[in-house]
C-alpha cells in the first residue's frame, strides 16, 4: 500500500496478503472492506478468528478439525468404522462428504511426505493411523491422497507399513487428472474414484 495510507490499514493489508490466493490488491480491498464494516461486525469478525484458534483442535481419533473431543464422523455409530479413508487435509474430508456416498471414517495426515520440503513421515499423522490399526477393528484403509508425486510416495509408504498388519490397503481409482486436487473434484468423479478403487 502507498505511504499515504494509515499504518494500521497497511498492516491489515499485509496480514490479508499472507492468505493463500490473496495478492496485494485483493488484500487492500479486503482491508478497506473491513474499514467499511460496522464496529460490531468488525469485532465479531476478529472474535471469530480468535475463537477458532481457541476452540478448534484435532479429533482424538481421525485428526480432523473439531471443537468436540471426537468429531461427529468418528462418534457416529452409523458409520462403517472398519473402513478408513486416508486424506491429506481436512478440506479433502469435506470433498468426500459432499458425495454423500462414502459411509466409512477418515484419517487426516495434515501433509504429504516430501523430503525436498523437509516433510518426513514423522511430521505427518502416520503414527496416529498406526495406533488406530493396532486397536483392531479396521479391515480396509483407502489411500486417498492426491495423484501427485508426493501423494503417490505417501500412499506407497503407508501401504508398506500397513500390509504386514493384515489390513487391506486400496488406492482410489483415479478418474481424476494427474496433478489434480481432490477438493476441486466434482461429486460424481469422487464417487466413481471411490467405487473403482484398487488394491496396492
Amino acid at each position: 500500500m502507498a505511504e499515504s495510507n494509515a499504518l494500521p490499514l497497511v498492516l491489515l493489508s499485509e496480514q490479508f496478503a499472507k492468505l493463500p490466493g490473496i495478492g496485494m490488491k485483493s488484500a487492500q480491498r479486503l482491508a478497506y472492506h473491513v474499514m467499511s464494516m460496522s464496529k460490531e461486525d468488525a469485532e465479531a469478525f476478529a472474535a471469530a478468528i480468535v475463537n477458532v484458534h481457541k476452540t478448534v483442535h484435532l479429533c482424538s481419533c481421525c485428526q480432523n478439525y473439531t471443537d468436540l473431543p471426537m468429531c461427529p464422523i468418528c462418534s457416529d455409530v452409523r458409520r462403517d468404522h472398519s473402513t478408513v479413508c486416508v486424506v491429506e487435509g481436512p478440506k479433502d474430508v469435506s470433498a468426500f462428504e459432499r458425495t454423500r456416498e462414502y459411509k466409512g471414517t477418515y484419517h487426516v495426515l495434515h501433509g504429504l511426505i516430501s523430503p525436498i520440503d523437509g516433510i518426513t513421515p514423522d511430521k505427518i499423522r502416520i503414527k496416529e493411523l498406526l495406533g488406530r490399526i493396532d486397536k483392531g477393528g479396521i479391515s480396509e484403509v483407502i489411500m486417498a491422497t492426491n495423484p501427485t508425486v508426493e501423494g503417490e510416495a505417501t500412499a506407497m509408504y503407508i501401504s508398506k507399513l500397513l500390509k504386514p498388519l493384515g489390513v487391506k490397503v486400496t488406492r482410489l481409482a483415479f478418474g481424476l487428472p494427474i496433478g489434480g486436487i481432490l477438493e476441486y473434484a466434482d461429486e460424481i468423479t469422487l464417487y466413481k474414484a471411490l467405487e473403482n478403487r484398487s488394491e496396492i
